[in-house]
């Protein structure tokens, strides 16, 4: 049946794993990081007018990093631990469509909050990180830049309370004040006044959170906080469904060239998710067309059928592009 398949695209047999490898490392990865590029900016154009999260008024952006274990032997440009190696993949998310504004390829080594020197913070929008990215001069950074952040903060957190406002603890607002922060090198850093929301989810586990706004209600600040699954989800289909685990070549440019070529059709099937006016996430999408690679049936056909349940194993003879 494969080979049938293969027919119909014009190839007589699978290329061998060797002359992908040769092609990734000869070929620049510029070259796939400029196409990405291109794509997210006409994503971006074409998700401009969907609703914003939560129908606040500005750009709602999730910042996070994933891990990629690699083996040291094989990837030794890509130190993390002495008997591991590792990249680095930081997103900044734009939450409108799930289409990432900004990432970085790192090794593991990097540090998460040095991606605030590559960012230029953007005036009204609303920042959400997890407490990895606690960095209290770069927060101050882009509250006097005028954007808002989100933050989960660390259990040790330094702070004093100056006055508290309303908080609706049916709701799972615990409280929610106006304060400082009290330690020798964070109130340094961060000299003005933030927002400390304590809640308790629906598993009944505590959360802490750090925002400069002062607008939007403590249940909103949570919420937003929630969003940032989106993230997530971007990296799991990222790293399952791409298949960027499993590289064809070791070089740092081959992986590079991967991972921008994964990025790209995660972005092509945004752009094609909002031309034909799909209903179905682009979970489903990718889903669908992984399951109907070498069907001949038109796209807009393919993509309007009922999506395969979750629970359905996948056919073992379907050809996997990025294994």
């Amino acid at each position: 049946a494969n080979r049938g398949k293969l027919f119909h695209m014009g190839l007589k047999a699978p290329p061998a794993r060797s002359t992908l490898a040769d092609a990734l490392n000869s070929r620049d990865w510029r070259i796939y990081h400029a196409l990405a590029q291109r794509l997210i900016v006409r994503a971006r154009a074409l998700y401009a007018q969907e609703p914003t999260v939560l129908d606040l008024d500005a750009s709602v952006y999730a910042l996070d990093a994933t891990t990629i274990d690699l083996c040291l032997s094989l990837f030794d440009w890509a130190p993390f631990r002495s008997t591991k190696a590792a990249i680095k993949l930081h997103t900044l998310l734009d939450l409108r469509g799930a289409i990432p504004a900004f990432i970085h390829i790192s090794d593991g080594k990097w540090h998460e909050v040095n991606v605030f020197d590559m960012l230029v913070p953007e005036a009204g929008a609303f920042y959400i990180m997890d407490r990895g990215y606690i960095d209290f001069e770069q927060l101050h950074r882009f509250h006097q830049a005028g954007s808002f952040y989100v933050i989960r903060a660390k259990s040790n957190l330094r702070f004093q309370r100056r006055y508290s406002l309303k908080s609706d603890r049916a709701s799972g607002i615990i409280c929610d004040q106006i304060g400082t922060l009290t330690g020798f090198y964070s109130i340094r850093d961060y000299p003005a006044a933030l927002r400390r929301v304590r809640i308790k989810d629906d598993e009944g586990k505590t959360l802490v959170f750090l925002t400069n706004n002062t607008e939007l209600s403590a249940r909103t600040i949570a919420d937003l906080y929630r969003c940032r699954w989106q993230v997530e989800l971007f990296f799991k289909w990222i790293k399952q469904h791409l298949r960027i685990k499993s590289f064809f070549g070791t070089s740092e440019n081959a992986v590079k060239s991967q991972i921008w070529i994964a990025v790209s059709v995660y972005v092509l099937v945004a752009i094609l998710k909002k031309r034909l006016c799909l209903s179905a996430s682009l979970y489903e999408i990718l889903q669908i067309l992984s399951l109907t690679m070498f069907e001949r049936t038109p796209l807009n056909q393919l993509l309007t059928r009922t999506p395969p349940s979750p629970d359905q194993p996948e056919n073992p003879n379907q050809l996997i592009l990025f294994d």
